[in-house]
């Protein structure tokens, strides 16, 4: 997965993370989240802030 697997990222982290609500956590800890997935495989510095938006966004919906 690279950080553009947007909705990827997403499902993994609703099926990984069932305890956190992903409509408070912070944008460090959501980075981490993502780079320690087994299957991400990306430069942790292509991730900027409106990715991890999108990253919260799409976790919000797959929860809902």
């Amino acid at each position: 997965m690279k950080w553009t697997d947007i909705h990827q990222i997403a499902e993994e982290l609703a099926d990984r993370h069932e305890d956190i609500d992903p409509t408070t956590i912070r944008f460090t800890r959501l980075r981490e989240l993502v780079l320690a997935l087994p299957d991400f495989d990306d430069q942790p510095e292509h991730c900027g802030e409106r990715v991890l938006e999108a990253i919260q966004q799409a976790w919000i919906d797959e929860t809902d």
